[in-house]
Parts: C-alpha cells; structure tokens; sequence
C-alpha cells in the first residue's frame, strides 16, 4: 500500500533532502505571506489611501531591480543552501523589528514609511532566495521528476500562499503584532530546516564574474523563443491584471469586512491553484502544454474581469479562485520549460532572469494598480487589466508559433 501511494509523481518525497527542501518553503511562504496581508492591512488602515498600497508594490519592486544582476550569479557560484538560510534569517529579523516598532509606537498614520523599509528588505531577500531556492530543487531529483518536483513545489507554495493571508487576517483580533510575531517564528523554522539540507552548488569551479557571466542569463533567455515567450507573456498578463495590490480597498469599501475579509480574498486565489497544482501534480500536462498555457493565460484575464465587477464578496471569492487556478497552470508550464530548457551550470542566472521579470511585473503591476485606481477607481482598473491579459494572450499565440505548437516538455 505505501509503495503505491508513493510510486509515479509521488515518488520524490522519497528523497529527504527534497522532503526538508519542501518543509522550509512551506514555512518561508507561510512567514512571507502572512507579513505581507498584515502589512497591506495595515497600510491601507493607516492611510486609508489606495496609492499608499501602490508604493508598497514600488518598494518590493526596488530590490528587485537594484539586484537583478547579481542574484543570479551568487545563486550559480555560491551554495544555494546558504542563501535560503541568511535570507529566511533576514526576514525572521525585519519581522521582529516591525514589532519592536510597533511597540514602542513609532508606527503611526503620520510615520509608515518603515513598513516601506521592511518591505524593502523582503524584497532583496526574496530577490537571492528566489534563484536560489528554484536552482537548488531541480538539483535535489532526477531529471525526469523535474515537472513533478515543479508541481508539488509549486502545490507546497501555494498551500503556504493560501493559509498565510488567512491566518494573518485571523491573527489580527489578537492584536496588531500578533501576525508579525507569528511570520518570525515561521522564517526562523524555515531558516533552520534549509539548514539541515546538504551542501548545493551549482558547478565545483566558480565561474569567475564577467560582464557576461551576469548577463548570460538575458542572452539565454533572448535566443530561446519557446523560453522567451512564457516569460515576456506573464510579464505583460501580471503586469496589467494584477488586482492583488487593491483587495484591502475591495473588502473594506466594496465588500465592507474587515481584515477576515480581506484574508479570505487573498487567499482564493490559492484555492484555486492549489486544485490546479494537485491536478497537475497527480496527472501532468503531457499533451498541448502551449495551448494550455495561452488558454490559461486568456481565463486569468477573463477572471480578473469579473472579479472588477464583483459587487459581493462571494462571487469575488469565485473569480479569484478560478484566476489563481488558470496562473497555476501558466505557472507550472512556465517553470518546467525554463528549467528543462536550460543547462544546470546556468539555471540559477536564467531563472533570476525569470524571476526579475516576473516578479518586476507583480510589483509595477501593484504601483501600476494603485497609482491608476487613485485616479480613474479601483473597478476600471481592474477590468481594463484583464481585458490587456486576454488581448496578450492572443497576440502572443501570433508572435511565437513555436510555442503554440510545443505538444509536450523536451
């Protein structure tokens, strides 16, 4: 019996360096996101301002950009092990600091730019453990597990991304510094059990740093169509249709809960995608993985369109569910092809690459939304980015054919 439920896709968390390896991200992702909702809420009850989430966006955003190339080649030079422990630490450590701030009163209505500080700090962290952590697992099985690894990877991450925002909403009636104590205590355990994995690096002899070492990366990424693609396609879809940034203003105004609230609606996406992420985990995408993707891709758009013209929280919980399903599918197609397309002594600079634009596109896409809803409202925001995510996905179908006919992973 137990050799059955642990054959086929399965059959990674047979490996104990994979099963710690997915233990500590699923701690990281709980301590991020539940800083995340908890500063978001925060912010926003602070100012009550939608452009003041904006900067939120702009502040993670920054990092990113300052770090984008170097990352890459510490995650290729250094051990991937290492940087998921120093920056699970960092983490725990802004955490605490928010507390102490909180404390002793120097956050206040008039004073919240250190939550942009903190947010500042996630993002460089994020920014070296993102490369990092991705390299490290596909170093953790087989080559031929790489799409399952991907899946339950991506399964584990959202399940974190599901329950975090819930548990920092639910936290909140126990004090405001109960959620940051709570993301301390998960970025410390994360910390520790990255710890425990064997040393990973990604080549013996480090490359020395050349202007070309650190933009390998971009040059892979440019000469590679079907890689190409999937990333400039999710930045644009990300980019324009991310509503993430205005949930604090859709419970609060819209839908007139409280930070349970606005718990529950950042969570379901991760409803959503956790489904897909099972789905995908137990069955593969085998066949017309393209198409799926640009199919995947157009139902986000459409999904984020119904969610702008929501006028209760239930059937906003609906279109979110099914936004975070059709980007889970998007997601775990896009990794895999990244990561079979690429050559191991080069991953951690490609998927640094990868993560810049995407995680560029996530956060522009917030500053983008909360400085557009300032000015036009939060409602046409919204719908205008998803119709801008189903108009890329059919341009993109046009602009690389090759990526449209890729039937399965090489």
């Amino acid at each position: 019996m137990a050799e059955g439920f642990w054959s086929g896709n399965r059959s990674v968390f047979l490996i104990r360096d994979y099963r710690t390896y997915v233990a500590s991200r699923f701690l990281w992702g709980l301590g991020q996101h539940i800083q995340t909702i908890a500063i978001a809420w925060l912010v926003y009850e602070l100012t009550g301002d939608p452009f003041s989430l904006g900067l939120i966006g702009l502040a993670a955003f920054l990092p990113v950009i300052a770090l984008s190339l170097i990352s890459g080649p510490v995650a290729d030079r250094y051990d991937r092990r290492m940087i998921i422990v120093v920056c699970s630490i960092a983490m725990a450590l802004a955490s605490a600091a928010v507390i102490g701030m909180m404390l002793v009163g120097f956050i206040h209505a008039q004073r919240v730019w250190p939550l942009y500080i903190v947010v500042i700090i996630f993002g460089a962290a994020r920014a070296f453990s993102g490369p990092a952590g991705q390299a490290l697992v596909m170093s953790l099985v087989p080559r031929e597990d790489f799409s399952a690894a991907a899946a339950w990877n991506n399964t584990v991450n959202q399940s974190a991304t599901l329950l975090g925002p819930s548990i920092g909403g639910l936290l909140f009636p126990f004090g405001a510094n109960a959620p940051f104590l709570t993301a301390c205590i998960c970025l410390s355990g994360a910390a520790i059990l990255a710890w425990m994995l064997g040393a990973r690096r990604a080549t013996e002899a480090k490359p020395p740093v050349t202007l070309a070492m650190l933009v390998a990366g971009y040059q892979f990424i440019w000469r590679t169509p079907v890689v190409l693609g999937t990333v400039t396609l999710d930045l644009v879809a990300v980019l324009f249709a991310g509503a993430t940034a205005l949930l604090p203003v859709f419970a609060k105004d819209i839908f007139e809960t409280g930070p349970w609230g606005l718990g529950v609606l950042r969570s379901m996406p991760s409803v959503g995608a956790l489904a897909a992420a099972l789905f995908i985990a137990n069955f593969s995408l085998r066949w017309h993985i393209g198409r799926t993707m640009f199919a995947a891709v157009a139902i986000y758009g459409a999904a984020t369109i119904g969610f702008g013209f929501s006028t209760n929280i239930y059937a906003g919980m609906m279109c979110l569910a099914v936004l975070g399903g059709a980007d889970m599918i998007s997601v775990v197609i896009r990794q895999t092809l990244i990561q079979t397309e690429t050559p191991d002594e080069m991953r951690g600079r490609t998927i640094a690459v990868h993560n810049i634009l995407s995680g560029t596109s996530n956060q522009l896409g917030e500053f983008e939304s909360g400085t557009l809803a300032s000015f036009i409202g939060v409602v046409p925001t919204v719908a205008a980015g998803g119709v801008i995510a189903v108009l890329a996905s059919l341009l993109w179908m046009r602009m690389f054919p090759d990526l449209r006919k890729r039937a399965k992973f090489s």
